[in-house]
């Protein structure tokens, strides 16, 4: 793998980034509704140009990976170091994406370590790279790691040693979708409420308690019980929901992170056939 290989990566993963910060509408999550930013207080546009500022960033953590060329120790504290210099770039290009930047970088630091192999494969790949310690985090404890340990909730740390699980029933629930017949945004929002559905999503147990949360999942799981947002009923429950998080000012945003994982997965075939040198 090449330089221009960790930069077909990190492009990769910044357009299925930006993928999901297109799709509307997204419950309670900005989308292209909020230029103004006056329902979810984030500027849909901010987060469309901060989101350019990752590409540095992941392009890195795919040659970091390359040039270790297993999961260790070492490469898991060296991904944690870039990640923290990539947030601070994208701090100052406007902020947001601290919860897809963990799981876009660990997956494709995954794909460069296992070019070629599937979704799944690089789900596993980057749970044996976050099942390794960060030797060099800061002490202090973030407020989503303060919020998992007073709720018990897995939070970004225990997905990722999880292999991802939610990222991997976005990606089934995209191919049934898909299957079923629904458009390309249909089956992308399906995919964001199958996460919704389940996530314990630390956000929501910091701004809306576990009562909150279960409010949330129920909400998900309404939409997907009408038929999806494909069908008519599916999508007047979708709209319903949408309204209802957004007047209650609650944000699944670790939900809208993982499906941005699921859809650099999902791109992985197209990247690596684009990289794949024509035969004469």
């Amino acid at each position: 793998m090449s330089s221009r290989e960790d930069e077909a990566l990190a492009q990769a993963a910044v357009t299925a980034l930006t993928g999901q910060l297109a799709l509307a509408p997204k419950p309670g999550l900005p989308d292209p509704r909020d230029l103004d930013a006056r329902a979810t207080r984030v500027d849909h546009s901010a987060l469309r140009w901060s989101a350019k500022a990752l590409v540095p960033g992941l392009a890195a953590m795919a040659a970091a990976a390359r040039r270790t060329g297993e999961p260790t120790p070492g490469l898991r504290t060296e991904l944690g170091a870039i990640g923290r210099c990539t947030e601070h770039s994208v701090g100052l290009a406007g902020g947001g994406h601290r919860g897809a930047l963990w799981a876009l970088g660990l997956l494709v630091a995954a794909a460069a370590l296992n070019p070629g192999t599937t979704g799944w494969e690089v789900a596993a790949t980057a749970k044996r790279i976050a099942r390794h310690p960060d030797k060099r985090a800061p002490r202090r404890p973030s407020r989503g790691s303060s919020v998992s340990a007073k709720y018990g909730a897995a939070g970004a740390r225990g997905e990722a040693r999880a292999g991802f699980p939610h990222v991997r029933r976005a990606l089934d629930a995209i191919a049934a979708a898909r299957k079923a017949g629904a458009t390309e945004a249909q089956a992308r929002l399906d995919a964001l409420l199958t996460v919704m559905s389940t996530l314990q999503d630390t956000e929501l147990l910091y701004t809306a308690g576990p009562l909150g949360l279960r409010h949330v999942q129920a909400g998900a799981r309404e939409v997907l019980e009408a038929g999806g947002t494909s069908t008519t009923a599916g999508a007047t429950a979708l709209a319903a929901f949408d309204e209802d998080l957004r007047t209650r000012a609650w944000s699944p945003r670790g939900s809208a992170g993982l499906l941005a994982g699921a859809l650099f997965l999902d791109s992985l075939p197209t990247v690596v056939s684009s990289r794949a040198p024509a035969v004469a």
